[in-house]
């Protein structure tokens, strides 16, 4: 009776195993210069490993409060929320590539995108 159990565990881990194996692969990384940039890096790191993007942009997004996704109403978000300063950085890969663009949250790289234009 046990047996079967023990199967049953070990399914289930392996699924959840290959379910977090997935997850991480959707993250996006920028190759330049012999070096990779990823999720995670400082702009800093991105600025020596992939040297000055081509445009770049910074706005602030605002902040969603917790119990649903609507943003904070004014006035209260310049007081209570301030909204959070978003940076994104445009790299032309060259002819034959998508350009990237590098978005930043806090400094560090939150997210990498290709296109052929920036959206």
């Amino acid at each position: 009776m046990r047996e079967p159990r023990a199967h049953h565990r070990l399914v289930l881990m392996a699924a959840a195993i290959a379910a977090l194996h997935g997850a991480s692969a959707n993250a996006e990384s920028l190759r330049c210069h012999g070096n990779i940039a990823s999720e995670g890096d400082s702009r800093l790191s991105v600025l020596h490993k992939c040297g000055q993007p081509m445009l770049t942009d910074s706005f602030c997004a605002p902040v969603y409060y917790a119990p649903s996704l609507m943003p904070v109403p004014q006035p209260f978000a310049s007081v209570v929320a301030p909204c959070q300063q978003v940076e994104e950085w445009l790299y032309d890969r060259g002819e034959g590539n998508l350009m990237a663009t590098v978005r930043f949250k806090s400094g560090v790289v939150q997210s990498i995108t290709y296109g052929r234009a920036p959206k």
